[in-house]
């Protein structure tokens, strides 16, 4: 019981604080536009799917040359 009072009171804590926000709204909403633009829209230009069209089996062969070429 003690347990889920002690989490209970985080929670009202947590969500308190944010109901009380006025600037803050405004500055988690640029962190949150901030980790799509990394997340997302970064993915697509610096990380390639360079396994898209290949089967599982091409896949695995594929990632072992690479794994290998690195120990060398």
């Amino acid at each position: 019981m003690a347990q889920r009072n002690v989490s209970y009171r985080v929670w009202a804590f947590y969500r308190d604080g944010f109901r009380s926000m006025t600037i803050g709204r405004t500055l988690w909403a640029l962190i949150l536009i901030k980790l799509f633009i990394m997340f997302a829209v970064l993915k697509l230009f610096f990380f390639p799917n360079q396994l898209g069209g290949l089967t599982d089996e091409e896949k695995t062969m594929q990632v072992m040359e690479n794994l290998t070429q690195i120990g060398e």
